[in-house]
């Protein structure tokens, strides 16, 4: 069993409240489930009006599967164009 689990850092402009920031983490975390069927949450800055951290988890029985899935996420992400994205990190764990 293969494990990846990455987070996603972003600088949300224009966001004066954390009800305008979570419009916005929302959409991202409904995208990333829906389309790649993935564990998603907010793990971070939870309290930070301009900034989120969103981590995710998939499982598959190859790390080039495992890789090509979080490779795909993060191009996804960037191309919806809903915060500018800072940061990125992943790691993979055979289990």
């Amino acid at each position: 069993m293969v494990v990846g689990i990455g987070t996603l850092i972003f600088r949300l402009h224009g966001c004066r409240s954390l009800k305008e920031k979570r419009t916005v983490v929302k959409a991202i975390i409904g995208r990333i489930r829906n389309h790649f069927n993935a564990s998603v949450a907010e793990v971070g800055a939870n309290d930070v009006h301009q900034r989120a951290e969103i981590g995710f988890a998939l499982v598959g029985n190859s790390q080039a599967l495992v890789n090509a899935k979080i490779d795909n996420i993060f191009n996804m992400v960037e191309a919806l164009g809903l915060a500018e994205m800072i940061d990125t990190d992943m790691e993979i764990i055979h289990l």
